[in-house]
Order: C-alpha cells, then sequence, then structure tokens
C-alpha cells in the first residue's frame, strides 16, 4: 500500500512542480518587462529634464577665440628686492589687449609688496585699461620645490577669473626681460594655431631619476612664513607606473584650453600628478610637462622650444649665467622673443630697451596703440590708440616668425612631440 501511494505521489509531484515554476517564470517575465519599461520611460524623462550625472561632462576647454589679434595673459614674479625689476619688466610688456598679474612672495617686505601695489594702482595707463592687478595674497615661494607651480596655477585661475578672454599664458619672473615689442609678438602669434603649446620637453629624464624623481622631499614653503631651503626624507619612491614622467624648461607659454584642463582637470590628471610633484625636487621643471604629455587631447599641441634665450653652462648647473653686453649679439640671434636671467640694473637691459624696443630705460614700448616714441615721462591715457588691434610689427615680428617658422616647419617637429 504504501508503495502504490508513493507511485500516485510522484505522478501528481512533477506536475506541480513543473507548474509552479512556470507561474514564477511568467510573473518575473512581467515584473521585469513593466519595471523595465517604466525605468526607460523615466530614465528618458531625466535626461530631457535634468542635468548630467556627472558635472565633469559638462566641463570643456575652452574654445580658441575668434579675435584675428591674440590676447596674451602674463604671470611675473619676483621676491625679496625684485620690486624695481619687476616694474620695468611690466611696462616692457605692457599692452593694452594682454592682461596682467604680478606677485611679489611673502619674502619681499611688505612695504615693498605695498609699493608695487600702489604702483599698479596709481599708472594712469593700468587704471584706464584694467588689465594689471597685483596678487594681493602673496604666496611663499620656494623655487626648487612644489610652490612655485601653485603660484603660478594661482595666478592662472586669477587671470581666468577676471582677465576676461586670452589666448595663451605666459610665465616670467622679474629677471626675465622681452626681446621683441608686443606688437612683434602679437602680429607673430595671429599667425599661427591658438592650440599650440610652447613647452620645451623630453621624457629622458636622465639623472633626474635618481636625484629628483625617486628623492622625497619637503617644502617648507606649503607649511611655513618663513622661506628656507626644501630639505630630504630619508626614503625613497618608485618612479610612476600610471603615468610617464617629463622634464623641461620652467619657462613656457600655455595654451588657454590647456590652462582650462590644468585648473579644471575633469579626468584628474593634473590633480593627481600635482599631488606626486609636491614631493619633487624642481618640480616647476616638470609638473606641466607632464601632465600635456599624458593628456590624450593636448599631447599633440606641444612645440618642443621654451621661446627663451637662457645661457646655460655646459653640463647645466642649477641656474643659468647672468646675461651682459657681452650675450647681445648672441640673445639677437636666437630670434627669441624673451631673455633671462639679468641682474638687476644690467647694463644690458638698457641697449635692449633702446636698439630692440624703442623706448627708454623707464618708458612704456612704442607701438600701435601709443602715440609717443618711449617717452618715459608720457604715461596718460590720452596717448592710448581706441582701437587696440592695430599692430604695427618691426624687425623683432621677422626674427620670431623665423624662429616659430622653423620650429612648425622642421622635419622632426612631432618626432619631438612628448618623446
Amino acid at each position: 500500500m504504501e508503495t502504490g501511494g508513493g507511485k500516485k505521489k510522484k505522478k501528481w509531484f512533477l506536475p506541480l512542480v513543473l507548474s509552479l515554476l512556470l507561474s514564477t517564470l511568467l510573473v518575473f517575465v512581467s515584473v521585469f518587462t513593466s519595471s523595465s519599461s517604466y525605468s526607460s520611460q523615466l530614465y528618458k524623462t531625466q535626461v530631457k529634464n535634468e542635468v548630467p550625472v556627472f558635472v565633469e561632462s559638462k566641463l570643456r576647454a575652452s574654445a580658441p577665440s575668434s579675435d584675428p589679434v591674440p590676447r596674451l595673459a602674463y604671470l611675473i614674479s619676483g621676491s625679496m628686492g625684485d620690486g624695481e625689476s619687476l616694474k620695468r619688466t611690466l611696462k616692457a610688456l605692457y599692452h593694452p589687449r594682454n592682461q596682467y598679474a604680478v606677485h611679489l612672495d611673502l619674502e619681499a617686505s611688505a612695504e615693498e609688496r605695498l609699493e608695487l601695489a600702489n604702483f599698479v594702482r596709481d599708472q594712469p595707463v593700468f587704471a584706464k585699461m584694467g588689465n594689471v592687478r597685483m596678487v594681493v595674497r602673496a604666496n611663499l615661494v620656494t623655487y626648487r620645490g612644489p610652490t612655485m607651480v601653485t603660484n603660478t596655477l594661482h595666478a592662472a585661475a586669477i587671470l581666468l577669473k577676471e582677465g576676461g578672454d586670452w589666448d595663451w599664458f605666459i610665465n616670467l619672473s622679474a629677471s626675465d626681460y622681452p626681446l621683441v615689442t608686443q606688437d612683434d609678438l602679437l602680429h607673430t602669434l595671429s599667425t599661427i594655431p591658438r592650440s599650440l603649446n610652447f613647452i620645451e620637453h623630453t621624457s629622458d629624464i636622465g639623472w633626474k631619476e635618481y636625484q629628483r624623481a625617486k628623492p622625497v622631499i619637503i617644502d617648507p614653503g606649503l607649511y611655513s612664513l618663513q622661506k628656507s631651503d626644501v630639505f630630504w626624507v630619508s626614503e625613497k619612491r618608485s618612479v610612476p607606473t600610471a603615468y610617464k614622467l617629463f622634464t623641461g624648461s620652467a619657462w613656457m607659454i600655455l595654451s588657454r584650453p590647456f590652462i582650462d584642463f590644468c585648473l579644471w582637470g575633469w579626468d584628474n590628471l593634473p590633480r593627481i600628478v600635482l599631488m606626486y610633484y609636491a614631493n619633487f625636487l624642481s618640480s616647476p621643471e616638470g609638473y606641466f610637462h607632464t601632465v600635456i604629455c599624458n593628456a590624450e587631447e593636448f599631447r599633440n599641441t606641444t612645440v618642443n622650444h621654451d621661446l627663451h634665450f637662457i645661457s646655460w653652462d655646459n653640463p647645466p648647473k642649477q641656474h643659468p649665467h647672468f646675461l651682459t653686453n657681452d650675450d647681445y649679439q648672441r640673445m639677437v640671434d636666437s630670434n627669441a622673443p624673451f631673455a633671462r636671467k639679468f641682474g638687476r640694473n644690467e647694463p644690458v637691459l638698457d641697449k635692449i630697451s633702446s636698439d630692440l624696443l624703442g623706448c627708454n630705460a623707464d618708458g612704456f614700448v612704442p607701438g600701435g596703440w601709443l602715440r609717443n616714441q618711449g617717452n618715459s615721462n608720457v604715461t596718460l591715457p590720452d596717448h592710448i590708440i581706441t582701437n587696440t588691434t592695430e599692430l604695427r610689427p618691426g624687425p623683432g615680428a621677422e626674427r620670431l616668425k623665423r624662429l616659430i617658422n622653423g620650429l612648425l616647419a622642421a622635419e622632426d617637429f612631432h618626432a619631438k612631440q612628448c618623446s
């Protein structure tokens, strides 16, 4: 009896299990289909009516300006005792189309910084055009540490926020000086793509791997109000594998789109690299180079030149030679728009001003915007021509054109990009 009952139970048990499974499957399909349909409709509604989930998707590099004459944004920085040199460099670089940020670091006295602030405020031309600003909240800059990079980023952020439209960012120091007029420079740059970045760089870091990349340094400027040299940590670190290190000149001309990328960092690369270079000796010679050459959208925009004449030892030491009258002809023959490093009140600056810029030691450089001929006593806004797009390029434009055309037309131009 028990055996027969077990057979009857098996006959109805199997159909029951199958029917339960089938019912469960039908319910699951029904719920999933209706849920998917509802989610699809909800998603379409959200796409139409709400902002994207990720803010970064709305961040993009600025489009190049369509203005036929470009605009430049300058950072001119200095330290204790550089106030007068900074003023002279600023006037030699001045043009109403451009934007300027000047910075004296915290090593300079409050009196020296206040004197510079008063100079910027009281110059009638600056007041009329409103394109020169002092970084009032000064930073402490240790030139072998990352604080020089953070100061550069700080100035670039100020110029993005307050400077309106501009096309290239140029970082200079009080010991730099121009070898061409701004009319020469603007005229020449108006003929090339505004996406280009002039940044001397190489991935062959050589001895720097062991003396700069692997050691760990601390920059007191990150936490102290007193300037002192960097100090070393006993531990070493390995070279990064997530990105490739590059090195080069600390002086560069960077495009507006790349500066946008460095400050917004919508794929986080600039921030990651900045954190690494916070403990890197002489980080200004590597930070921007590493970022630009590891960013797919910018690595093909580089021109491997810093547009400077600099006289180095061979092999190079920490600092270049101070330039004198003996270097004058080599400066001119380089066709570069800038030169460094100059001592304070160096006589060759007077020769450059008179022979190359057409002004005296304390004057604005004449051009299409200025009616006078470099007279230092004429600073009134009445001498500004309203149409600042009028340029009067001179011999300096021809020299600079030869340099840039030669760089862009070189057979190894692409081979030198981030190599």
